[in-house]
Formats: structure tokens, C-alpha cells, sequence
């Protein structure tokens, strides 16, 4: 995957995020959508391009309950959907499943 593949996929994962954070922020519509495009747009700046950190604020200002492990979960959950989306997935199931699981256990 090329790294302008890894940007495309790395966008519309925050994308994705943006809306499920929006979702358990109980934000709606508009409000929403510009949350998530603000994780999108955060993915090319490199002070904003911190995700996680951001909806863990984020969470805990609301007063939303989710674990880090969750937070991660979904955030590696929708890197594989997002690269499935794009088409750029190189990777076999298998291979996806030992990456996510590596991931989450190196926390």
C-alpha cells in the first residue's frame, strides 16, 4: 500500500470514528458530520492528528464511559473497513486479524 493509499485510508477511518464518537457524544446531523470531518481533517495536520487523544477528551468531558481498550477496538476495527472500502487491503483475514490483535495487546 502507498503511502497516499495509507493517507485515503487513514481519512476515511476518522471519518468513520468521527461518526461513531459523534454517535456515543449524542451528537446528530450536522453536528455530526462536522465532528467526524474535523477527525478527517485532523488526520493531515500533524498537531490535530492525534485521534485517540481527542475523543478520550472528548468522552470524558461528556461523560461518556468507554475504556481505552474500546476506544481501540473500534478505531482497529474501522482501519480494516475503511481499507476494505478503498479497495487497498493487501493484507489476507488472517494477517488482519494477528495485526489487530497485536495491537491491541501491545497496550
Amino acid at each position: 500500500m502507498s503511502g497516499r493509499d495509507e493517507l485515503k485510508t487513514a481519512i476515511r477511518r476518522n471519518m468513520l470514528l468521527g461518526m461513531w464518537a459523534a454517535e456515543k457524544l449524542g451528537l446528530a446531523g450536522v453536528d455530526a458530520d462536522l465532528y467526524a470531518e474535523a477527525l478527517a481533517v485532523g488526520t493531515v495536520d500533524p498537531e490535530l492528528s492525534d485521534v485517540f487523544s481527542k475523543i478520550r477528551k472528548d468522552f470524558d468531558a461528556a461523560g461518556v464511559i468507554q475504556s481505552d481498550e474500546q476506544i481501540l477496538r473500534v478505531m482497529n476495527k474501522l482501519i480494516l473497513e475503511a481499507g476494505s472500502a478503498e479497495g487497498t487491503q493487501s493484507r489476507s483475514p488472517d494477517a488482519a486479524a494477528v495485526l489487530l490483535a497485536r495491537n491491541l495487546t501491545s497496550r
